[in-house]
């Protein structure tokens, strides 16, 4: 029979999984499908030393439990170590075993690949193991980051789009109860769902409410929105939190997302995400000629090119009225 696999590449077990095994090394499982670039990159990584013996603590494992100890994790606020630790958990099963010093850029493009069809995940993969390598050149394990300068995959997903106004105006005309008073604190607050869905009635104060943002730790103090106010004030407090299920505890992501929708979809705004609110809050602001510094105080934003990005599409439709106006 032909042999198909290149060498030291055998199928085992029921399911014919690809492992490679050579003399004198660890057999290594290839995860990806014969014939791919994938394949290739796994093979040549096998080939190159992954089956031999990593010196003893200077494998992947190793570097996550230095990483993860170190200072800069510490840092890191509790909703993004969740999110880190997805992946690191995903690096020390698929890869955990071999040595960080053998990795090229190549075998991380591989690796990302492997994983397109989950583009976020895939991407995130990258920037983790970016992380990690910048870890092991600090504890002198190599000189360069193979991880650095690998492009991100772009997906066909567009970004969330703000609301248009007459959208906001049905939307305020249609919800009642908790379905308005989501759409508000988003909107009047500008900040993400899941943080909305964690504000508290002690958290008001001096007609504002003070945010602690789980993405990235900050902790803000918001005004409330002439709207905003009249929904927390028509609203009985039930819970700590100020949006609760009937049982007074915290109202669930996916049920205020339905209570959203089921407005969207009543007023025709199925393409404006709950996100997309807050891409609204930052175009409104910019409409009325804040700065993206003072965006920036409000949403939470660390990047003025995020907020750019957010008020780019107010910012221009400003711009050619007023050029129009000098024109006439």
């Amino acid at each position: 029979m032909k042999r198909t696999l290149p060498a030291y590449c055998y199928r085992k077990g029921k399911r014919g999984y690809v492992y490679f095994i050579r003399r004198g090394c660890k057999p290594v499982r290839i995860h990806a499908a014969p014939g791919t670039a994938e394949f290739a990159a796994e093979y040549a990584l096998a080939m190159k030393g992954r089956g031999q013996a990593t010196p003893k603590g200077r494998d992947f494992a190793a570097l996550i439990r230095h990483y993860k100890a170190g200072p800069k994790w510490a840092k890191l606020a509790p909703r993004t170590k969740q999110d880190y630790d997805k992946v690191l958990a995903f690096i020390a099963d698929r890869i955990g075993d071999i040595d960080p010093a053998k990795v090229q850029r190549r075998h991380i493009i591989a690796w990302q690949s492997e994983n397109a069809e989950t583009l976020r995940f895939a991407n995130y993969l990258v920037q983790i193991i970016r992380i990690l390598m910048e870890q092991a050149i600090t504890l002198g394990w190599r000189e360069i980051n193979p991880a650095k300068r690998v492009e991100m995959l772009k997906g066909d997903k567009a970004a969330p789009k703000h609301w248009p106004a007459d959208l906001v105006r049905a939307y305020r005309a249609e919800a009642t109860g908790q379905a308005l008073l989501i759409f508000e604190l988003c909107l009047g607050t500008g900040q993400r769902i899941g943080d909305v869905l964690r504000m508290r009635w002690n958290h008001i104060e001096a007609d504002g409410i003070h945010v602690t943002q789980g993405k990235t730790g900050k902790v803000l103090w918001v005004p409330l929105t002439r709207q905003l106010r009249a929904a927390l004030e028509a609203t009985p407090k039930t819970g700590l939190t100020i949006l609760t299920n009937p049982q007074g505890k915290p109202l669930p992501y996916k049920t205020a997302q339905g209570l959203v929708m089921k407005v969207r979809k009543r007023i025709g705004a199925e393409a404006y995400s709950i996100h997309g609110l807050r891409h609204t809050a930052a175009s409104e602001l910019a409409a009325v000629g804040c700065t993206d510094e003072e965006i920036m105080s409000l949403t939470g934003h660390s990047n003025s090119r995020t907020v750019a990005h957010y008020t780019e599409g107010t910012r221009q439709r400003a711009r050619a009225e007023s050029l129009r106006d000098k024109r006439e």
